[in-house]
């Protein structure tokens, strides 16, 4: 216990570097005294810490709801321990802890520069901790790679995300704050869906929108009516609803509207809906418009004028089987028609 009271009174100031109890023998070496305190130091300074967090981990879960921000905070605790058992160690082996403070200042000058990104990660990572952008649990998507995932870990350098195709993504708080994040289940699970079609004009459009609309119902995961979903300010139906978006060049342009009632398996409800609307028009008087070319060819022979040395002064018109006049052409390879004097043997007169 003298030991331990005089380990203590080394942090506070009252006294210098760890003395030699009275009961130790004089055979024992001051190296071996400061080594036995210096391994007192560690391991009351790992049980104090684990001590401290098991005691303060329920106290601030029962007032912070948040588990991102618990985490941080019991970090935090542990590394003040930490910080003190470190600066304990040092006070025993007998450096002053003002010319410390000063070699970790230049220290800090000379690579503040090469910590820069780091420091920038743990600010940010205090502003999503004060912003509240995402939390622990959360379904958030990087818009900018289309990568979607639950938040697994929050800290003040890093976020840790568990992507949809099962791989784990670390991003750097900074990145996080710089980038748009989309986060699909910070208030209300539900997500709103819309499918655009296109009918023909020929279309029974009230037929179409009916068939839409039913099938979207039809899909299990699909909110099929209720009382109105509140957006903010405004309130949308809970139900399918399929509208004329605007009449184009080829055809009617229906979007359909419908909310799903989580945001998990987007993909496999569109497809499930698209499917359905598909075996919906299949013999109907519905039809699915899309760009049509329609080629006109004209059928006139045309007319090629060939003098009689082979020139040819007019060109030719039309398609390109010429009629001559004056005489049998040959045709080169070029493509250019000449006249010859031989005489076809096997042509009778």
């Amino acid at each position: 216990m003298a030991l331990l009271g005089q380990i203590v009174g080394i942090f506070s100031g009252r006294i210098g570097p760890v003395g030699r109890p009275s009961w130790l023998p004089s055979q024992v070496p001051d190296v071996a005294v400061d080594l036995v305190a210096s391994m007192l130091v560690i391991v009351l300074t790992w049980a104090i810490a684990r001590l401290l967090v098991r005691v303060f981990s329920r106290r601030i879960a029962q007032y912070v709801d948040r588990p991102s921000l618990t985490r941080v905070s019991l970090a935090g605790i542990r590394v003040g321990v930490y910080i003190f058992g470190l600066l304990t160690l040092l006070r025993i082996n007998g450096l002053d802890l003002g010319n410390i403070a000063l070699s970790v200042t230049v220290f800090s000058a000379v690579v503040g520069v090469i910590l820069a990104p780091i420091v920038g990660s743990v600010i940010s990572g205090i502003f999503l901790l004060a912003d509240q952008p995402y939390e622990i649990g959360d379904m958030i998507e990087l818009t900018d790679r289309g990568t979607r995932g639950f938040v697994e870990d929050i800290t003040l350098r890093y976020t840790k995300i568990f992507t949809l195709d099962n791989t784990f993504l670390v991003v750097p708080n900074g990145e996080m704050r710089s980038r748009d994040v989309m986060n699909y289940s910070a208030e209300d699970t539900r997500v709103r869906l819309s499918l655009d079609i296109l009918i023909t004009y020929e279309s029974n459009l009230s037929a179409a929108r009916e068939k839409i609309e039913d099938s979207a119902r039809a899909v299990e995961d699909v909110i099929s009516g209720g009382p109105r979903i509140r957006v903010g300010n405004a309130r949308y139906p809970a139900g399918p609803d399929c509208l004329i978006s605007e009449f184009g060049d080829h055809g009617v342009l229906l979007r359909l509207r419908y909310w799903a009632t989580e945001p998990y398996r987007i993909q496999t409800v569109k497809s499930k809906v698209q499917t359905n609307v598909w075996e919906a028009f299949e013999g109907t008087d519905v039809e699915i418009a899309y760009p049509h070319s329609h080629l006109f060819f004209d059928d006139t022979s045309g007319e090629l004028q060939v003098d009689m040395d082979g020139s040819q002064p007019g060109g030719y018109r039309g398609s390109p089987t010429p009629r001559v006049r004056g005489g049998t052409p040959d045709i080169e390879p070029g493509g250019r028609p000449q006249r010859t004097d031989e005489t076809d043997p096997d042509r009778s007169e």
